[in-house]
């Protein structure tokens, strides 16, 4: 992470990603439940840090918490208007393992958020689903409803709704980042609310880093065909001004009617670039050579 200076499908998530979340979950007062599967280690590109069961003493940030929750609400106002005027390349995989961790099928996609010659903003498959899950199957559309997880959920519109708490700091890659805990204060049937961690930067104020759960009354959320509950989520600075999720991760545990099937989603967004405007002529092509007569 660099700085550049109602069935209940997705509106109505059960397990954690590993032992490490099970335990992150727990310390943060979730509804940590027993893992079902071997821990899966983190992926190398991303060096993942859990918070410690043990308490300590938790030193005052440099700023007063209601502040800094102030302030990067704020820059999340921002970040979710802006995130709608640019394009990406997003990659979907999901990974099934056997019940000794070994990799034994994979589905992928990718898709591209682009501006179409009719100025509609599309999202077009520039890679068809690929295959090779061998315990189920998968359909565009149920991937598709990962589409609906909300990117930025602490907005300054949704503050109200929730009870921050500092709980210290921790280093995520380069970036040293102030620590909130993040707890619905009521919950409803119809409606989702995040329940988990978010990570601050503490020098410029901007959630870089978060990790949790949508929840209702009805319990965890996720959709119909897909068990993936708990996210971790990376942000990449864009422009050296925005901050956008660029890297997700779940790990869980599909339970079929004769069998258990550990999964990993591994969700990446990349090749950020501003669209173009609508209504923006699309270059035309340079007319193409005349020979020379003889």
């Amino acid at each position: 992470m660099r700085r550049k200076k109602n069935d209940r499908r997705w509106s109505s998530c059960r397990a954690a990603i590993g032992l490490g979340a099970v335990i992150l979950l727990s310390a943060i007062g979730g509804r940590a439940q027993e893992s079902r599967q071997a821990p899966l280690e983190p992926p190398p590109e991303h060096d993942v840090r859990r918070l410690g069961t043990e308490p300590e003493a938790v030193a005052p940030p440099a700023l007063p918490p209601e502040e800094i929750i102030r302030r990067f609400s704020q820059k999340e106002d921002q970040y979710l208007a802006v995130r709608t005027t640019y394009g990406y390349r997003k990659t979907i995989r999901i990974d099934e393992f056997d019940r000794d961790g070994k990799p034994v099928g994979q589905y992928s996609m990718v898709t591209e958020v682009t501006r179409a010659s009719n100025g509609q903003v599309i999202s077009k498959t520039v890679q068809k689903p690929q295959s090779t899950l061998r315990s189920f199957t998968l359909e565009t559309e149920d991937v598709k409803e990962l589409d609906r997880i909300p990117a930025f959920p602490l907005t300054t519109t949704q503050l109200a709704k929730y009870d921050l708490k500092y709980i210290g700091e921790e280093q995520v890659d380069e970036i040293q980042a102030y620590i909130f805990q993040v707890k619905p204060k009521t919950l409803e049937r119809t409606r989702a609310y995040f329940e988990g961690i978010v990570w601050v930067d503490t020098k410029y104020l901007e959630v870089v880093k978060t990790y949790g759960k949508w929840v209702n009354e009805l319990g965890d959320v996720h959709t119909a065909m897909l068990p993936f509950a708990t996210f971790e989520t990376y942000r990449e600075n864009v422009d050296g001004k925005y901050w956008f999720p660029n890297y997700m991760r779940s790990d869980d545990t599909l339970h079929l009617k004769d069998t258990e099937v550990p999964l990993r989603l591994v969700i990446k967004w990349t090749e950020f670039k501003p669209l173009p405007a609508a209504g923006a002529a699309a270059p035309q092509a340079a007319p193409a050579a005349v020979p020379d007569k003889p």
